[in-house]
């Protein structure tokens, strides 16, 4: 029989201890070596959801990033499903390489090649293009989750979000109406704020999902109080220093002195007055129908609409295709383009891709500032 002489099995024991050690330092070579690649790398890297499958979120990112310029500015990874996004190249007509990952460190980052998380959870096979689906719901919100944990962790510095559908998240019982909502839940913020940016128009919302009766009803002192002091803060976190809020009137000309509506005198201008006293700088409230105009033209750094349509229809009458939406107050930066799946264009490859290109230029611009107060 064998056996094996004290010396022998010393030798043994000193290569296996030499192999630990090598693949431990070689770990923490790599572990270095990413951390002096994020620092030296000046390109915010940022998570880009495709959106719902079944809409043209795959085909603006597409697009998008086939632009030379974005990969100058950012660092992108998109967050989706290997299939679909090969779909999304062949509808768009493309000449774009898909490069998967399993660990941001490894994309390569250049224009010519998408760097793809994929998420292995539907293939392009398993729903119809431009149809309300649960499993294009379900798959959807895992890539907003997955954006937004690698953000948490810090592997990604921002997140950039393609459209949702309302309908199909439904459908795959999630119990959130959208981005907003979602983004609130899985980072633990009860009320995050939502920003619109069209070129140098910025406007903010009192109200998001409601309807126009509990909008209304929503519009109290304390409230607007509270959104004024969280529109300045949150513009001074994009590194706007000393901004001017104005506040929009909700009533004709401001309801002129009671004629035509009391909240302006019951809630908004006692929430004005309190926020000037305090230094804040804030104006209002200003008729509806002119401070979206003379924030265009630079007198405010942004308005406070105080319900969903007010804002939306001032920012996508400027632009429509320009208009992105900024989610205030998460641990992280978070942009998407402002319109839908478009499901009556999925899949035919003519859908616009500004909205996105105008969001990751968006990412560049604001993330070195972006930070929480």
């Amino acid at each position: 029989m064998y056996s094996f002489t004290p010396y022998m099995i010393f030798a043994v024991q000193v290569r296996c201890g030499i192999r630990f050690l090598l693949r431990v330092e070689l770990s923490m070579l790599y572990i270095c070596c990413r951390e002096v690649y994020r620092v030296a790398e000046d390109r915010p890297l940022v998570a880009v959801t495709i959106g719902d499958p079944a809409g043209i979120g795959p085909e603006i990112s597409v697009k998008a990033l086939g632009i030379k310029d974005i990969y100058s500015r950012v660092r992108p990874v998109l967050i989706g499903e290997r299939t679909v996004l090969e779909q999304a190249v062949r509808f768009c007509g493309e000449r774009t390489k898909i490069n998967t990952i399993s660990e941001v460190f490894d994309g390569i980052y250049r224009a010519g090649t998408i760097d793809l998380y994929d998420m292995r959870n539907i293939s392009a096979g398993d729903y119809r293009m431009g149809k309300v689906d649960p499993v294009c719901g379900k798959a959807s919100f895992e890539y907003i989750e997955r954006a937004a944990r690698l953000a948490l962790e810090g592997e990604v510095d921002a997140v950039v979000t393609a459209p949702i559908n309302k309908e199909a998240l439904e459908a795959a019982h999630v119990d959130y109406p959208g981005h907003t909502e979602i983004l609130g839940g899985l980072t633990g913020v009860s009320d995050p704020l939502t920003l619109f940016e069209t070129n140098i128009l910025r406007i903010f919302f009192l109200s998001r999902h409601l309807s126009l009766l509990k909008a209304i009803q929503s519009i109290t002192e304390g409230r607007v109080y509270e959104y004024i002091i969280r529109c300045t803060s949150a513009l001074r976190s994009l590194g706007i220093e000393d901004p001017l809020l104005a506040v929009a009137g909700l009533n004709p000309h401001s309801g002129d002195g009671g004629l035509f509506g009391d909240e302006e005198i019951r809630s908004i201008m006692p929430a004005v007055k309190r926020a000037q006293e305090e230094g804040v700088r804030v104006a209002g409230p200003v008729p509806a129908d002119s401070v979206f105009a003379l924030a265009l033209r630079g007198k405010y750094s942004a308005v406070l609409s105080l319900y969903h349509d007010q804002g939306h229809i001032a920012a996508k009458t400027l632009d429509f295709e320009k208009t992105i939406s900024i989610t205030m107050g998460l641990p992280f930066l978070r942009v998407s383009p402002d319109h839908g799946t478009a499901f009556d264009i999925a899949g035919t490859g003519t859908a616009q891709e500004k909205s996105m290109e105008m969001a990751l230029l968006a990412v560049a611009r604001y993330t070195r500032n972006y930070r929480i107060d």
